[in-house]
């Protein structure tokens, strides 16, 4: 077990967690209909400040449910819509000439941009040129923004939670492997079953109106950020995880043969690193203070989805990524047993 420092003021912290993250979803549960894999991944991606991609196609309430979280974690929210024509200095900010009005001096001035916000929602994140989705990058990664060579630091905490429509090509941009990669999650968002379905319509279509409370305040998201990555993970857990990623690499030397006949290209270091920060993040939402090999499988799908490349082989079997993946694990030996 690697050495952890969890006093039993964490543990405490730990379980309490638990019980609240179960109130945050009743919370988001008046507003947001089913969805309840995409509001647990979200929320193991806000434990761990991690960027995350939400997939589907229009209607879905992508927009809504990131907005509701934003509201019941008292989070300071900025919304962006991608377009073809948006520049860099509009979601960065951009240098000004302003004036003193006791001096009357003038000087130059950055005026910042919607992304030094909280939670920034990327809005069809793929509809904006390269050059564009640029700007994003060194705030994905350093967390700051540099204009006229000052660095300017974003708000803690500070996530960026982006859509993609799927079935829409016309007019977009494919996002560089680089910048995916800077996203902890690519998370699928569905349609919703028959009896949810029904329960929007009935809430959509009424006079219903809902207000949400604070269950997490921005103090205590950051105080949980800290405690996450001393939740307890075991020497074999690391390994697993490490296994995965590991093995979805077909010139690993430990590829199974699907692997190399499927994949062209696999998860790098940062799938480990996210797979075992999305499991403490969710044994802590789950009121755990030690990650299990449970918790790597679950976040396993989010994780890998855009971090692995389809071979010609695979797209003329119409394979895709979750099918790989799930194969992956069916396969991969776990220290629970589960697998091979």
């Amino acid at each position: 077990m690697l050495a952890m420092t969890l006093s039993q003021d964490d543990r405490r912290l730990i379980e309490d967690t638990g019980k609240r993250a179960h109130d945050l979803r009743a919370e988001l549960s008046k507003r947001i209909v089913g969805l309840e894999g995409p509001i647990e991944q979200l929320l193991c991606a806000v434990l761990c400040e991690g960027h995350s991609l939400l997939v589907g196609v229009p209607g879905l309430a992508k927009t809504l449910l990131i907005s509701s979280i934003a509201e019941a974690l008292s989070l300071d929210f900025r919304r962006i819509q991608f377009t073809p024509d948006l520049m860099p200095s509009d979601i960065t900010g951009t240098t000004v000439i302003g004036q003193d009005r006791a001096t009357g001096e003038r000087s130059f001035v950055f005026a910042p941009g919607p992304i030094f916000a909280n939670l920034l929602l990327a809005d069809e994140i793929n509809r904006t040129p390269p050059k564009t989705q640029a700007a994003l990058m060194e705030a994905l990664e350093e967390r700051q923004v540099t204009a006229a060579g000052e660095k300017h630091p974003l708000p803690r905490p500070f996530f960026v939670l982006a859509t993609q429509n799927p079935i829409e090509q016309e007019g977009t941009y494919q996002l560089p492997v680089a910048q995916l990669d800077r996203f902890m999650f690519m998370i699928n968002v569905d349609y919703p079953s028959f009896d949810d379905e029904y329960r929007v319509m009935r809430l959509t279509t009424s006079s219903y109106a809902s207000k949400l409370e604070t269950v997490f305040t921005r103090e205590e998201i950051l105080k949980l950020q800290e405690l996450v990555r001393r939740i307890e993970v075991s020497d074999p857990l690391i390994r697993y995880a490490m296994a995965l990623a590991r093995r979805s690499r077909s010139d690993s030397g430990v590829a199974p043969a699907f692997v190399r006949e499927w994949l062209s290209w696999g998860g790098g270091p940062r799938a480990t690193q996210c797979l075992l920060l999305g499991a403490r993040a969710r044994a802590m939402l789950d009121g755990r203070a030690q990650a299990t090999p449970a918790d790597v499988r679950a976040v396993a799908p989010s994780v890998l989805r855009h971090r692995i490349m389809l071979s010609y082989h695979a797209e003329a079997e119409s394979l895709v990524p979750d099918e790989i993946i799930q194969e992956l694990l069916d396969t991969t030996p776990s220290p629970d047993g589960v697998g091979v």
